[in-house]
């Protein structure tokens, strides 16, 4: 799993005034917690652009003060007239102790639906899970092989024994729906099957009677 590390610097002074004077030298305050303690610190505003401008899951390693800090990305703040960051929260991960994360979901495969002339309809992004760190990933591989024609899969169909997914589980991640060729091709099908019937055959004309001598 792909690891961005960031150097930062110890903050020792907290408070308005303070993190005004940290944003005014290019720096972007932060926050660790989740361990045994909490840790305040302060980088370039540049050493967070790896973790703000991708939807990528990552793990975030900090340095600060010779300790480093193994973390994943909780919250970022941006003001609200310059829209910069401005604040970065990180959790740390601590061994066998559950973390809440959002994971990017991935389809795999072709679903049955797309080779039928459906289209994909890709209705949730990622899903939020309860895990131990050891068993975070990248991604969520969704297989969408089997999915048909004006199908659906939801939630509850993800199988992923190490997580525990707290999206509600009848929430539809993926379905395909019908293309606007498709159904005008449906459509025409009755008529087309109608117009090529054949016709009943004419009633074969009554004989004369033979005339008379």
């Amino acid at each position: 799993m792909k690891t961005i590390t960031i150097e930062g610097q110890l903050r020792t002074e907290t408070g308005k005034k303070a993190t005004r004077q940290i944003r005014s030298q290019g720096l972007v305050p932060g926050v660790i917690y989740g361990g045994t303690q909490e840790v305040a610190f302060s980088a370039p505003v540049l050493a967070f652009k790896p973790i703000v401008y991708t939807p990528d899951f990552l793990l975030v390693e900090v340095n600060v003060a010779g300790k480093s800090y193994k973390c994943i990305l909780k919250d970022l703040q941006f003001d609200k007239v310059s829209d910069s960051l401005s604040h970065v929260d990180f959790l740390e991960l601590v061994q066998d102790r559950p973390v809440i994360a959002t994971i990017p979901v991935k389809f795999t495969g072709t679903s049955q639906g797309v080779k039928d002339g459906g289209r994909l309809i890709t209705k949730v992004k990622s899903l939020k899970v309860k895990s131990l760190p050891q068993h975070l990933k990248e991604n969520i591989e969704v297989d969408i092989t089997t999915l048909e024609l004006n199908g659906n899969i939801r939630v509850e169909d993800v199988n992923e024994p190490n997580y525990e997914i707290l999206n509600s589980p009848r929430i539809p991640i993926a379905s395909v729906v019908m293309t606007r060729q498709l159904k005008q091709e449906e459509a025409a099908a009755p008529a087309a099957a109608k117009g090529a019937a054949p016709k009943a055959a004419a009633p074969a004309a009554a004989a004369k009677p033979a005339a008379k001598k």
